[in-house]
């Protein structure tokens, strides 16, 4: 499954939010996007991470090591 990098940054903002952290706006176009495939769901609060979401990260979302 190929995802943008601004649905990857959403889909990160969207797993922090889960989490109770601070998060930047989502762009809805984004967040539509990972619904579609779905990697995300609108709710009551706004957007979630699904299950299937939370996976796709832990998989293939996680940030770059920096370099040292």
């Amino acid at each position: 499954m190929n995802v943008s990098e601004g649905e990857l940054a959403a889909l990160r903002n969207l797993s922090a939010k889960q989490a109770g952290g601070e998060v930047d706006w989502i762009n809805i176009a984004d967040a539509r996007a990972l619904t579609g495939l779905g990697l995300a769901q609108r709710n009551r609060e706004g957007w979630a991470i699904t299950p299937a979401g939370a996976a796709f990260l832990e998989a293939y979302g996680r940030e770059p090591e920096p370099e040292s």
